[in-house]
């Protein structure tokens, strides 16, 4: 895992672990004109996919991370 990814991987979880459960379910990012919640990213990126990857990546290029 790059370091920059892993970086933003240690940021997310942060966030995530400090969010209210009711939170959780809100959209966070939209990959493809799919919309996904705090729980579907941390899901995908706990898992290290591929779909974790990209919604790393673009949380970070609108400033989430």
């Amino acid at each position: 895992m790059a370091k920059k990814e892993a970086n933003s991987r240690e940021r997310f979880l942060k966030a995530y672990a400090n969010l209210p459960v009711p939170e959780r379910e809100q959209i966070i990012v939209i990959i493809d004109n799919k919309p996904f919640s705090w729980d579907r990213a941390y899901d995908e990126i706990t898992d290290n996919t591929e779909l974790g990857k990209k919604m790393l990546k673009k949380m970070e290029a609108i400033g989430i991370l």
